[in-house]
């Protein structure tokens, strides 16, 4: 099975909950491809395995999405000491591909019990979600896409991603909180998607303007573009491990810089 057919079959499982639900990550980043203000590189989207689910704080789930998911092939795997604990739904261990999906929601608040208990993660519909900082913004505005038989699915199946700006600002803000590795890979997909919506940086800019900023705190604003100076100002470590990333191209670092700073300066702007 190929990584298109199990994303396929997940998008399929969760179909009755589509409008509750957006699918974040670099399973985004490699969906944005699909809608039509992207213009598609001739080089292959960055791969991951899993698929990372959102869904908002207050969403009523109706149903039970764990029974869905462990009906159609997928297995659970619970992790770490949070209660309740992490989950992840592997596609069963016959299945080549190693794909599996997660699910996440916003951390709103200190992110604690009054007591001090860390409230890490939320049970909703049978599955059990991280949260996660800054997650919200994802859930603004998202867009809508749709899987063709190019990806294994017949009929066609709709769902949402974020929204290429709210995608890329989350990004930004989370950048000092992320591992080494990932950092790194948030700069890329950062660098990707502006590259891939070039052409429309005007539109992504009233994105900013009408969505995205309306609704960001005025700390969250400044932070952000403290970020973004920070992390394209000038060259460093970080950037040159994202452009070491792709083994199918030569990316020149100082390049990769230069247009993401140019770019975000336009529509943050």
């Amino acid at each position: 099975m190929n990584d298109r057919a199990a994303f396929a079959r997940l998008v399929q499982v969760l179909s009755p909950w589509k409008h509750q639900l957006v699918f974040v990550g670099g399973w985004a980043h490699r969906l944005y491809r699909l809608h039509p203000m992207a213009e598609a590189p001739a080089y292959p989207p960055l791969a991951t395995l899993d698929a990372d689910v959102a869904f908002a704080e207050r969403e009523r789930l109706e149903g039970n999405i764990k029974a869905q998911l462990l009906a159609a092939g997928f297995e659970e795997q619970l992790m770490g000491n949070h209660q309740p604990p992490v989950s992840q739904y592997i596609l069963g261990k016959d299945e080549p591909s190693g794909f599996y999906a997660e699910f996440l929601t916003p951390m709103t608040g200190s992110g604690r019990t009054r007591t001090g208990r860390p409230l890490a993660t939320v049970q909703s519909a049978g599955i059990t979600a991280q949260r996660l900082r800054y997650l919200e913004l994802l859930l603004e505005g998202p867009w809508t896409v749709t899987l063709d038989a190019d990806w294994g699915a017949e009929p066609p199946l709709d769902l949402r991603i974020p929204n290429p700006v709210s995608f890329i600002v989350q990004k930004l803000l989370i950048h000092d909180q992320r591992l080494a590795d990932k950092k790194a890979q948030d700069l890329l997909y950062i660098h990707d998607t502006l590259e891939l919506f070039g052409p429309e940086l005007d539109k992504l800019g009233a994105i900013w303007r009408e969505c995205v900023r309306e609704a960001m705190h005025e700390r969250w604003v400044r932070d952000l573009m403290q970020a973004k100076d920070s992390v394209f100002g000038r060259m460093n470590d970080r950037i040159r491990d994202a452009a070491a990333i792709p083994p199918d191209r030569s990316l020149n670092p100082a390049r990769m810089r230069a247009m993401c700073l140019a770019a975000l300066d336009e529509i943050l702007g």
